[in-house]
């Protein structure tokens, strides 16, 4: 059996004469296999093993009871705990095992050093251990480089070297070898053995015999991972600068904070501060808002507390974080529930209510309609406000109303620019910070009593918030950002329409709510209008009742109105 420094000089020589030790170092056609998992051993590598299960064991002491050699090969499947000849690849490496050091948990721990590549001829599968029949693959002499060779030898050696500056662990040592090593095949499996390459990367690598072959794998390998790790560093880089700005800020508005505490001011105004930011956070702005609100405030920060603009803007971000940006509330779309309260809060108008209820068919069928807006057509008293009143309850909505009677001024849609004194947001921004949900039901009363002077035509901003093609980017002028309008639903009332701007009517589907017949005006006075007037005077049912015929005569004799 030869002595391991015999093997060791063997080793050298080849390793000076540039490759084929195979030649000088006679390698049996029949060796014990130790089969490898999570690694591939290439030529020349030494590499420490730790070898656990009761087989390998066997093989490791046969080797060492003849001539120290072993084949190493990977196996496909890393699970199996009992690999057959099946289960490994075909090409391995032959390695002599130059050190071995048995463990208290009856492990032991090899040290080897790869020889030579070479194929699985046949493989013997006995109960002691694994045997190989083995065809060696002789490293090919080096002969005088071609031009190809020479660039792939250059180029792997820049890559190495661009692998190791961009953060890749390779020692020193290594890249003293790389950049002496003159024989190509051993160059290309030294860079392969430290890119801790995938099982399948690494045994395509052993699997080329070919040098030039086996150079443009490297290469190709080696030109993967400078991607990955220059993405890596892009990342690095990134979160790094992310923190470093974060702690910049965070040191400045310490030092800004224990200035403002010397001077006596601004403690205040920081507070505020803090707590916008909080709900900027908390009340789930878009993105444009919410970069929009952190910008201004920036700016808040900045400002002297007893600055007039402080207060303005203060105001402004009070109003920005109090709207409903994604708080709603949620449909009830039980039709049976709708037609019920319809039917307590009014009586008769059965084809009103009967028409409302099919709207709210279609939104129980789909969540957002972009139908057309309601719109109650009757004379005064006809129930047409409690009526949306009515909807909003059976919907499980809140409910705000926006009277437009006289209404002169588009401002009071869109509302004031921040520049102007005593500027404020418009009636539908004011209603949903009312409502405190982006989803209420909005009646737009008397709609038909709108008009235009010198200030603008309130109409053409109507036109906008009851289109649903447009309404999901309302701008309010004080806000200075859009508002998703497309959640709340719109009902509009009218005694007339002659004055509504036709572009506007034809937003709208018109309901007619014609006068109340005798009858019905005695059941409404009967079911709703006498107990109303008793409870608010604190009268019982006991101390005073109206006969019907009395009802009929003041019906008859004393009402007039349709309503």
């Amino acid at each position: 059996m030869p002595s391991i420094s015999n093997i060791t000089e063997t080793l050298e020589t080849a390793a000076a004469d540039g490759g084929g030790g195979d030649q000088q170092l006679q390698i049996p056609e029949v060796l014990a296999v130790l089969p490898l998992r999570d690694i591939v051993i290439y030529p020349f590598m030494i590499v420490p093993l730790f070898v656990s299960r009761e087989k390998s064991i066997r093989a490791v002491d046969a080797a060492l009871g003849e001539n120290r050699m072993i084949f190493l090969v990977s196996q496909k499947d890393l699970d199996k705990e009992e690999p057959t000849g099946e289960d490994l690849y075909v090409m391995g490496t032959v390695a002599v095992i130059m050190r071995m050091l048995k463990l208290p948990d009856g492990r032991i721990r090899i040290l080897v050093q790869g020889l030579s590549r070479a194929r699985v001829e046949s493989v013997e599968d006995s109960a002691e251990y694994l045997k190989a029949r083995l065809a060696v693959i002789q490293e090919e002499a080096a002969p005088e480089r071609s031009l190809e060779v020479e660039a792939l030898v250059r180029n792997v050696r820049a890559s190495m070297e661009k692998a190791a500056n961009l953060g890749k662990n390779i020692s020193p040592e290594v890249m003293a070898i790389v950049a002496s090593l003159d024989e190509a095949g051993r160059l290309a499996d030294l860079a392969a053995s430290n890119l801790e390459l995938k099982v399948e990367d690494a045994q395509s690598v052993l699997d080329i015999a070919d040098t030039t072959a086996r150079l443009r794998r490297v290469n190709e390998l080696l030109n993967k991972e400078i991607e990955v790790l220059t993405v890596q560093q892009e990342i690095n880089t990134q979160a790094r600068a992310d923190i470093d700005r974060s702690q910049r800020e965070f040191f400045l508005r310490q030092q800004l904070k224990a200035i403002q505490t010397e001077l006596g001011e601004g403690n205040e105004l920081a507070e505020e501060v803090a707590q916008f930011r909080e709900k900027i956070e908390a009340v789930g702005m878009p993105k444009h808002a919410e970069e929009e609100a952190l910008r201004q405030l920036k700016k808040l920060e900045r400002m002297h507390p007893d600055a007039a603009e402080t207060a303005t803007l203060r105001n402004w971000m009070e109003i920005m974080t109090d709207l409903p940006w994604s708080k709603a509330s949620v449909d009830n779309l039980d039709l049976a529930k709708a037609e019920k309260i319809l039917d307590e809060d009014h009586y008769g108008l059965e084809k009103v209510k009967e028409r409302i209820v099919e709207a709210l068919a279609v939104r129980k069928l789909k969540e957002k309609p972009k139908g057309s807006i309601l719109c109650l057509v009757g004379p005064p008293g006809v129930g047409k406000t409690s009526l949306g009143r009515s909807i909003a309850r059976a919907l499980d909505r809140r409910f705000v109303r926006l009277s437009l009677g006289g209404l002169h001024d588009e401002a009071e849609i869109r509302g004031h620019r921040r520049t102007y004194v005593g500027a404020m947001p418009g009636r539908l921004i004011q209603a949903l910070q009312q409502a405190a949900t982006n989803n209420p039901l909005i009646m737009l009363d008397e709609i038909d009593k709108v008009g235009a002077d010198f200030r603008g035509d309130p109409s053409s901003a109507l036109l906008e918030v009851l289109d649903p093609e447009q309404n999901n980017s309302f701008r309010d002028n004080y806000l200075g950002v859009t508002f998703d309008l497309s959640n709340a639903m719109f009902m509009t009332t009218a005694n007339i329409l002659d004055t509504i701007q036709p572009a506007l009517r034809d937003r709208m589907e018109v309901i007619r709510l014609a006068g109340y017949t005798e009858e019905e005006k005695l059941e409404i006075a009967r079911r709703h209008l006498i107990p109303k007037q008793l409870e608010e005077n604190g009268i019982t049912s006991k101390h005073l009742r109206i006969s019907r015929p009395a009802l009929s005569a003041v019906v008859l004799q004393y009402t007039q109105e349709a309503g």
